[in-house]
């Protein structure tokens, strides 16, 4: 990636994060110009709030405040990483499942 690049889609980036409804704009946003930063953290703010949600249900049903805190503590440290990655204008994968995220959703932004 060029730093061009980097600079037009670093507010892409930034909303993909910004709740699920953030991830719709960006990737609405990102459609017709397909940046590659902006792809690559649409990629990964996706994978965020598919593994928040499907964790969160799980969660749920335990019934624990120590669980729920570890949770949110969990996601929370997570989207703040992924974040200040896009922020800073770097393509850096999100601890522990970023790989995955982005052969996953490899189609999403090509």
């Amino acid at each position: 990636m060029t730093q061009e690049e980097i600079d037009n889609g670093k507010g892409t980036a930034v909303i993909s994060y910004l709740t699920i409804i953030g991830f719709v704009i960006a990737y609405f946003m990102n459609n017709d110009k397909k940046n590659p930063f902006a792809s690559f953290h649409i990629r990964q703010s996706l994978g965020l709030w598919l593994t928040f949600f499907a964790i969160g249900l799980v969660v749920s049903n335990l019934d624990s405040w120590l669980a729920s805190i570890g949770f949110y503590l969990f996601f929370g440290i997570l989207f703040l990483y992924a974040f200040m990655t896009a922020l800073t204008g770097r393509a850096t994968e999100t601890p522990i499942l970023g790989k995955f995220y982005q052969r996953f959703f490899s189609s999403i932004g090509n």
